[in-house]
């Protein structure tokens, strides 16, 4: 290498030895700053390039003075040049990863043990890789001592990258396949603790990589009981009794593109029936030392749970026989599974699917075993009245899903023969009440009967559990009472939620047959006064849409918001007269007019590009159009989320006029600040004035320059974001 160039290296490298004796020293005293924590978060990016340059010279330096005694000179001489230009670059390169790693770890979400260990580690690489590379050109430096370094180096690479494995992957990353071999065997039915066997799993697959000892994301620790009832640094976890004001239940169920979403995006998200157990769990006041079977009968949360866990130990017999395997063997095909009960059960349970090759003929080619035959899945196949009589000759079946089938209930008689049916489920039907009323008197064994999202009310059902008290009716999975389950908000189905001149609204909901109610005066939609939407509303202002879905046999959804933002002038070119904040460079002047909308992650590299930061300087934008336009408002879509110290601006000020230099003032706004912690709101501010003639405008809006002395970040600049402007 070049002298000079190895000069420079060194007195960086030394450089780099004090900067991070400084930021050890004063750990707890220093505090990233904002455009920083970019550098920091590359601290993954880069950390693997030093690893496999020091593991490298660590094994060259181990055998380096074998080397200079056995090769001739020359090769003797060009090993030793590459092995120090080597342990420079690796040592250098460690010192770069290190300081990025401390940046990193000053950001919430890290802490732990592990993170000690990792910090430790990596810093001993840094000043071991340091140390060998002054030294081991000393008179006193031998054989021993090289390889001494080089072990205890290659040690600490070893052990940092572990504890680097635990922190982002969670502990027991590097031997989790094999200890996944010897899991305990599962827990029976009646063994079965609530917390402890149906919740606690859910934390430990989807949750605790980040909230554990070793890695304390918002200071939340979901390894024990204990940990998770004291919460983290936001709260209590949940609200016993009250999911709807649980953060836990908050968090899970935010968009996943929102900063807050529980588990973050990239992580594996829960599935719906974990977030229904988790909701369930927690309104029957978060029990973490009750059974499952100790649970009501008919209660939701026992009803889900009971299928995550193997029978009792009890296992049900037959009087019948097994039917041939060669038999069973030549009924599976692309369209039907058969397959046993149980481990040496003669019982059989038969799965039909694909919609497209059903028959009626394909429930008669089961005839061969069904005497065997206790479950049958017929779910979204469609089934009509007529093909229950089939059914029927299956003499031993004790539980039928017609789920989502195309029966009415006029069918059902045929089943009155089945004399040890206990289940039956009609969801999604078009059975009738009148149906159920006539026939259910007839089902002597009959334990259990599904019949949520059918046409039934509430009042029949309860009619029908009147007469037939003997039989559970399940309408939803709401509730220890069986109440209707709750409708999630309905969506837009426009694609976007800017508009020129007019938009028609669309609204639309995944389950069929609901009613949606909205209203446009930021008033709560209710199921009898609110207008019904119908596809033909037509928005021609700025409108706040608040919606809510309704279906009869459900509880009503929550309000679901939309802004709709009108932007009918756009003009032909745009420049900022100041930089914007090192951060949140956006696209330049051209983002305000992209019709992108920005989310809560403005410092996710994901999202940075939708939203220009503004901090110490104004925003000063300067719009042109080649033929005048008349203007009568300027709105500007910002964020705020004042524990980010994100406020709206102070004050806001448009201009124009038909040249650059001769604008005057036409309107200016000051928005309405927060006085409190508030939770975070994405909102236009808009400035209104006499309609006036214009070929240029300015916009100016100018950051908060004092922080209120109610806030921790009193006295500094407040960060304003925006990402949209909107001139009518």
């Amino acid at each position: 290498m070049n002298k000079r160039l190895i000069g420079l290296a060194e007195q960086a490298l030394f450089a780099a030895t004090i900067f991070i004796l400084f930021l050890l020293l004063f750990n707890d005293r220093f505090v990233v700053p904002l455009w920083l924590q970019p550098l920091g978060r590359m601290h993954p990016l880069l950390l693997h390039f030093p690893i496999v340059i020091l593991l490298l010279a660590m094994i060259m330096e181990a055998f380096r003075f074998r080397i200079a005694k056995t090769a001739n000179p020359a090769v003797s001489e060009f090993y030793r040049d590459f092995l120090s230009g080597l342990l420079l670059i690796g040592a250098l390169s460690a010192g770069v990863t290190v300081i990025m790693g401390l940046f990193l770890s000053k950001e919430d979400g890290y802490s732990g043990q592990a993170l000690l260990w990792h910090k430790w580690t990596g810093v001993g690489i840094f000043f071991l890789a340091s140390l060998v590379y002054w030294i081991r050109n000393k008179r006193w430096y031998n054989a021993r001592i090289a390889q001494v370094g080089a072990l205890t180096t290659v040690i600490f690479l070893i052990g940092a990258g572990h504890y680097g494995a635990t922190l982002t992957h969670g502990d027991n990353f590097l031997f989790e396949p094999l200890s996944s071999q010897f899991k305990p065997e599962p827990v029976s039915l009646d063994k079965a603790l609530v917390y402890a066997n149906v919740i606690q799993p859910i934390f430990e697959q989807k949750c605790i990589s980040c909230h554990n000892p070793d890695k304390l994301k918002g200071q939340l620790n979901l390894a024990s009981v204990e940990a998770m009832l004291k919460g983290g640094k936001t709260g209590k976890l949940f609200v016993a009794g009250k999911p709807d004001v649980s953060l836990l239940l908050q968090r899970i169920h935010l968009p996943l593109d929102e900063k807050k979403h529980m588990p973050p995006s990239g992580k594996t998200q829960l599935t719906p029936q974990e977030m229904t157990l988790l909701a369930l769990w927690v309104k029957e006041n978060a029990d973490v030392k009750k059974r499952v079977i100790d649970l009501p009968a008919n209660d939701s949360l026992r009803f889900i749970a009971t299928g995550l866990f193997k029978p009792s130990e009890q296992v049900e017999e037959f009087d019948f026989d097994a039917a041939d395997e060669e038999t069973v063997k030549s009924l599976n095909n692309d369209y039907r599974t058969v397959a046993p009960l149980a481990k040496e059960s003669p019982a059989l349970a038969v799965n039909l699917y694909n919609k497209a090759a059903f028959t009626a003929e394909k429930i008669t080619e089961l005839s061969p075993v069904k005497q065997q035959i206790v479950y049958l899945n017929l779910n979204k196949m469609p089934v009509k009245d007529a093909d229950l009589k089939r059914v029927s000759e299956f003499d031993n079946l004790q539980k039928l899903d017609l789920n989502f089938t195309d029966i009415t209930g006029a069918g059902l008689g045929d089943l009155t023969s089945l004399k040890q049916l206990q289940m039956l489920s009609l969801a999604g039907t078009s059975v009738t009440f009148e149906a159920l009323q006539k026939q259910l008197g007839a089902f002597k064994q009959l334990k259990t009967l599904a019949v949520w999202n059918t046409g039934l009310t509430t009042a029949q059902i309860a009619q029908l559990q009147k007469s037939n008290k003997g039989i559970q009716f399940i309408a939803g999975f709401d509730g220890a009472s069986s109440e209707p389950i709750k409708l999630n908000p309905p969506q837009v189905k426009n694609s976007s939620t800017i508009f020129g001149q007019s938009l028609v609204l669309q609204l639309k909901h995944p389950i069929k047959g609901v009613q949606i109610r909205y209203t446009t005066d930021g008033t709560e939609p209710d199921s009898i006064h609110s207008s019904v939407f119908n596809g033909q509303t037509v928005l021609t202002q700025p409108t706040l849409v608040k919606a809510k879905a309704y279906k009869t046999g459900w509880f009503g959804s929550n309000v679901a918001t939309f802004d709709f933002y009108k932007s009918s002038l756009k003009p032909d070119s745009v420049n900022l007269l100041m930089p914007l904040n090192p951060v949140h460079q956006a696209d330049g002047a051209h983002t305000f007019f992209d019709g992108r909308l920005g989310t809560f992650n403005a410092n996710s590299p994901a999202w940075a590009n939708n939203w220009a930061g503004f901090r110490k300087n104004d925003m000063a934008l300067v719009s042109e159009f080649k033929k005048p336009i008349t203007v009568s408002s300027v709105a500007l879509r910002v964020m705020v989320e004042e524990e980010t110290s994100i406020f709206p601006p102070s004050v806001v000020e448009v201009w124009g006029g038909s040249s650059r230099d001769q604008m005057k003032l036409l309107g200016t706004l000051k928005p309405e600040q927060p006085t409190k912690k508030i939770p975070p709101i994405l909102k236009a501010v808009e400035c209104r004035f006499k309609p006036q003639t214009v070929s240029f405008l300015k916009i100016i809006a100018k950051p908060v320059k004092q922080i209120p002395d109610w806030h921790p970040n009193k006295g500094n600049n407040a960060l304003l974001l925006v990402d949209e402007v909107f001139i009518n």
